[in-house]
């Protein structure tokens, strides 16, 4: 619109009635609707036709089978969407869910709910059978008559369920009612991942944050098909989870953080419910008890542990590197043994990460004898190891993952231990460590592996980034959130959003789909989602977000305060 110098000319009210419908018409508009493939992560095929959008219907249900785990996720997408639809969507089971507006099926041999169009010999070809999909894999189909989402497991159903949210209108975010037409675009989706492993790390020892705050995390996790949290829960500042035989890790250990904070910690019943409420939404919680260093919290609680056997005073700063147990006395051992096994007792996944970094104290020989034996400990639980890239010249353990957290993929140290069996979750600190600041001026995070903009999460590959490390040795991707400056969840929000979309779609999507000007197009249209859904988000400036409302009165740099939003259940 032409700009009006208002100093020579005065315009008549019918002017500004004029610009002021303009403005607003701009500002309401709703956006463009969603396209087949407009999601984030990128699916693997799509094939788009314009003439078989389906409008879901005020009188729809959701038809599953008898699975109840396939159940489980129909009454997810219900809950998804009733809130905004208005719609009561009842979930009715089945022997065999054959047709209606939207249904899901585990089975792999079910009859579609109608191709939108026939497919060509060469689609053929290329299409991904039923029969090949995997555990996480999935088929989206899209007809005038109904949505069918098809999966070998229920997991796959979820993540079926995650690109149709994304396939609705924005306003499907909204917690309450709206008047709106419930249109998905047209076609055929096939979708599996990448890597087995995608996840996120929060940091609950620098700061601490509560149940409610960890369960919005795991929303934002499932969100774009991220399966793991790795929850950080040990550190010099506070110890954050119950052990029934070493109680004064928490009642003393617990009592402190980053500022000097109350801290606080969770119970066995808090931590149950974390798993739990992560389960349901198809994502494993990694716990970490980082070891033999970043300890000072659990020295304070017991001195027996330290070199000196005296208790040093509570850390409620951020430095590293100068605790430690002590690696040469069995009380240690106990205490590595009573701890893992009770964490892996009410851990239902698979994995027991045991830190391993920054213990600059302990040296040679004493490191990786400590190592060795920690990981003979994790075996013995039933649980296989995960430790960062320093544990990398300790002998290797059978199923041994190394999280390599570096800078320079030139590490022949870690290309070695993987030569031995070792395994890789790439997490580089210049790319996917999450506490890094945007630009220079991001109120909140570091910069010591430089600032990483949503280019820069996204501008790399897991499977070639280690030299040495063929991508058959890449078990996937993590991104790392260190709270040192994060002190709530919407500062969480702002850290991650928009980078942590970038880190799914280069875990999940096939190489030959990454592709920084698609990305980002798709990624803009997320910026109203989290909006309507009161999410906090960076508006970084190198995504072309749609006009919004509050665009122009919130400035990139600054932290917003969403409105409140429920404590999830489930």
């Amino acid at each position: 619109m032409g700009q009006v110098d208002l100093s020579t000319h005065r315009p008549a009210a019918a002017e500004l009635a004029r610009a002021a419908e303009l403005t607003a018409g701009e500002l309401l508009a709703p956006p463009a609707p969603a396209r087949l493939g407009d999601v984030v992560p990128a699916p693997e095929q799509v094939r788009p036709d314009p003439a078989a959008d389906f409008t879901l219907p005020a009188d729809a249900a959701v038809r599953v089978g008898p699975d109840p785990d396939a159940r489980d996720v129909a009454e997810q997408l219900a809950e998804l969407l009733r809130p905004a639809t208005g719609y009561p969507l009842p979930v009715v089971v089945e022997a065999t869910a054959t047709g209606g507006p939207l249904v899901l099926t585990v089975a792999a041999a079910a009859p579609p709910a109608g191709v939108p169009r026939p497919r060509t010999a060469a689609e053929d070809a290329a299409s991904v059978g039923a029969d090949e999909l995997g555990v996480e894999g999935y088929r989206l189909e899209v007809a005038p008559t109904g949505v069918r989402i098809s999966a070998d497991t229920a997991t796959g159903l979820f993540h079926g369920v995650q690109t149709l949210r994304q396939l609705l209108p924005t306003a499907v975010e909204s917690p309450s009612p709206v008047a709106a037409r419930w249109v998905v675009p047209g076609g055929v989706l096939v979708d599996r991942p990448r890597f087995p492993y995608r996840g996120a790390m929060l940091d609950v020892s620098r700061h601490f944050f509560g149940v409610a705050d960890v369960l919005q995390v795991i929303d934002h996790l499932a969100r774009y098909k991220l399966n793991h949290l790795h929850l950080h829960l040990t550190d010099d500042q506070g110890w954050r989870i119950a052990v029934d035989s070493w109680p004064a890790l928490t009642t003393v250990g617990g009592a402190t953080e980053v500022g000097g904070g109350p801290g606080g910690f969770y119970t066995a019943a808090d931590y149950r419910r974390i798993v739990r409420y992560a389960a349901r939404r198809h994502v494993t919680v990694v716990p970490e008890i980082d070891l033999p260093g970043h300890t000072n919290a659990a020295l304070t609680a017991y001195p027996e542990l330290a070199p000196d056997r005296v208790a040093p005073p509570p850390y409620t700063g951020a430095e590293v590197g100068f605790s430690y147990v002590d690696p040469a006395s069995e009380r240690t051992y106990d205490f590595v043994a009573d701890v893992l096994g009770e964490v892996a007792a009410v851990t239902p996944g698979p994995w027991l990460h045991i830190g391993g970094d920054e213990a600059f104290k302990v040296k040679g020989a004493a490191y990786t004898g400590f190592v060795e034996r920690t990981q003979r400990i994790v075996a013995g639980t039933g649980k296989t190891v995960i430790g960062w890239h320093q544990i990398a010249p300790a002998g290797h353990a059978d199923g041994r993952v190394l999280q390599w957290w570096g800078t320079d993929g030139a590490d022949p140290v870690t290309a070695e231990a993987v030569r031995r069996g070792a395994r890789l979750i790439l997490s580089p600190g210049n790319h996917a460590y999450l506490d890094m600041k945007y630009a220079p001026d991001t109120p909140i995070g570091h910069d010591w592996a430089g600032l990483i903009d949503v280019r820069r999460a996204y501008d790399w590959d897991p499977g070639t980034h280690v030299a040495g490390v063929p991508a058959d040795a890449v078990l996937g991707v993590e991104a790392p959130l260190w709270t040192e400056s994060v002190t709530t969840l919407a500062e969480i929000e702002f850290m991650f959003l928009p980078r942590l979309p970038a880190i799914a779609e280069l875990g999940w999507s096939p190489r030959s789909a990454h592709d920084w000007a698609a990305f980002r197009e798709r990624l803009a249209g997320h910026g109203p989602r989290w909006t309507t859904a009161g999410i906090a988000f960076h508006r970084a400036p190198e995504i072309p977000w749609p006009a919004e409302r509050d665009a122009a009165a919130t400035p990139t740099t600054t932290l917003p305060t969403p409105p409140a939003t429920p404590t999830p259940t489930g």
